[in-house]
């Protein structure tokens, strides 16, 4: 499936097959294209808990009004961003650099996040944002169905996942096989309501 394909054709499925498994090695595939995802300065900020464990999502279930999604989905991934991974062993970032280049590098990473916590957290929205994309799109492309999902209590889930500390949590991702079709769109606005040319 090509990229426009994928885009076009993923939707935010509401009721999944509870009996479908994905295999470990698609579990692979899909985060292994998920940590391709763009971050500044290549900090790779982005974490992942991918929950497979029926019990565990049932308690996601029971900490989100309820909702099928969590239980039913083949993987639910909750995608968080670490506010410390900048300062994490960070010459590694750039270990494929020169030495030089990493050290300019490297020094402008901690210039740039060190005195700044808020900083940090804005970070992990946008890395993690474009993280669960990835997730939905490469799940589309591997013939699987998803659902985004914010709706749930973030401190009880980070409980349950023993999140450490220096983490956010950004929102879930529930993939699996979909167990009905996605409903019609609710409707787009026109391209020339939302996208400008060189100013407002």
């Amino acid at each position: 499936m090509n990229t426009f394909d994928a885009i076009a054709a993923r939707r935010s499925v509401k009721k999944f097959d509870p009996e479908h498994t994905m295999t470990e090695a698609e579990i692979t595939q899909l985060m292994n294209a998920t940590i391709l995802t763009p971050t500044a300065f290549n900090i790779q900020n982005w974490r992942f808990v991918v929950i497979t464990d029926q019990s565990v999502k049932e308690q996601f279930k029971a900490i989100g009004w309820n909702q099928a999604q969590f239980s039913d989905c083949s993987a639910l991934v909750l995608v968080c961003g670490d506010q410390q991974a900048y300062g994490q062993d960070t010459e590694r970032y750039w270990a494929s650099t020169d030495e030089k280049t990493r050290e300019i590098i490297v020094g402008m990473i901690k210039g740039y996040y060190g005195a700044d916590a808020g900083l940090c957290r804005d970070e992990n929205l946008k890395s993690g944002g474009m993280a669960a994309m990835t997730i939905m799109l490469a799940a589309q492309a591997m013939g699987y169905d998803s659902c985004p999902m914010s709706g749930f209590d973030f401190e009880k889930a980070a409980e349950i996942v023993k999140l450490p500390a220096q983490h956010d949590i950004i929102m879930s991702v529930a993939v699996g096989k979909g167990d009905e079709a996605a409903r019609p769109r609710g409707g787009q606005l026109p391209l020339e309501d939302v996208c400008f040319r060189d100013s407002f």
